[in-house]
């Protein structure tokens, strides 16, 4: 198939999911109200965060459910048609195959299931301190799908090579399970932090699967390019809703499940060590949250920001929500930007 037909294709499918999802808004939001799936502030431990959003609380979470039950229809609505023996055109518009892009399908939707439960969890106030798990048993449950994923990567696909940019392919055997599990855990709790202000997750996300999905097509995996772009179209119909003041929030079902997916899409296009750059909030986000977490444990409870993660110290110092949002995607579109060179120049030189 021709690049304009790929471009086409990815365009398309991107813009339908979109459509999709904005068209299935209706009843998800009629769903949230309905069974008043309304988000819970935490008090403990976080007063200054309690001041800031408690106006916030009730209004409902697991909007993912928006983004990748979106995804999964439009991925097994083609790939129906496709097996149904539908005309041509039909048949070159699923993109779900083995090597690209039925692992990251498969982790969407098994985190977004794991992340529902949570969100439930939140909302029925069942759990830690009635909000549902605890982050270290969302970080063992990270670990035991990128395990599988690791497991998957280097058993099923023969995988064991790491690429380092303007230096070349490393074969790292074994070790490479250990580099896949640390990837996608650190993504998603990245991811998990990051969603904290209406639009804020979404927004960073869109630019990071733009940047992924370009590297995608550049490489040639074009049903992995066509995937991201579905992820994209839904993000976007998300974020029409998730913009300030929000009409719902993603909800660990939906960040869970797309920083799983980010990272497997990072090991899938051999580039995961531009993922400092082209995350560089959801990296900042979380180094943020490490940073406060170890001062106050090794100095005797003091701290470095006066909220973590530090959108939230933003907040504090007297910045507008909008502002810290707004800023901070320009900051990842900048940084996105800059992993992009350095994947095309490490293509030309090497």
């Amino acid at each position: 198939m021709s690049d304009l037909f790929q471009i086409s294709r990815i365009l398309g499918l991107a813009a339908l999911s979109f459509v999709v999802a904005f068209l299935f808004t209706p009843l998800l939001t009629r769903f949230l109200y309905k069974y008043r799936a309304g988000k819970q502030i935490r008090t403990e431990g976080a007063p200054i965060f309690q001041q800031m959003h408690q106006k916030k609380a009730g209004t409902p979470t697991m909007g993912g459910l928006l983004i990748w039950l979106t995804i999964v229809f439009l991925a097994l609505l083609f790939w129906g048609l496709d097996k149904m023996g539908f005309n041509s055109i039909i048949t070159k518009l699923n993109f779900l195959n083995r090597s690209q892009t039925l692992l990251p399908l498969g982790a969407l939707v098994a985190s977004a299931i794991v992340g529902f439960i949570d969100d439930l969890l939140g909302v029925m106030k069942v759990g830690s301190k009635g909000g549902g798990l605890q982050m270290r048993h969302r970080l063992i449950i990270y670990t035991a799908i990128a395990s599988f994923g690791a497991w998957w990567f280097f058993s099923k696909l023969d995988w064991s090579t790491v690429h380092i940019p303007f230096v070349g392919n490393f074969d790292i055997g074994w070790w490479y399970i250990l580099v896949f599990i640390f990837i996608l855990v650190a993504t998603s709790f990245s991811v998990n932090e990051t969603d904290g202000l209406d639009g804020l997750a979404g927004g960073t996300l869109l630019t990071a699967f733009g940047a992924y999905g370009v590297i995608a097509y550049s490489q040639g995996h074009f049903d992995l390019a066509v995937f991201c772009g579905v992820t994209i179209g839904a993000l976007v119909a998300f974020l029409w809703f998730n913009i300030y003041p929000a009409r719902f929030f993603m909800g660990d079902t939906g960040a869970m499940s797309l920083g799983v997916t980010l990272g497997i899409i990072a090991m899938l296009t051999n580039q995961f060590m531009l993922l400092p750059l082209i995350g560089f909030i959801l990296m900042i986000e979380s180094l943020s949250v490490i940073i406060q977490f170890l001062s106050k444990k090794l100095r005797h409870g003091k701290k470095v920001f006066i909220s973590a993660p530090i959108h939230h110290h933003l907040e504090a110092k007297g910045w507008p929500e909008t502002k810290v949002t707004m800023r901070f995607w320009i900051i990842s579109w900048v940084m996105a930007t800059l992993g992009l060179v350095i994947a095309f120049l490490d293509r030309f030189y090497l």
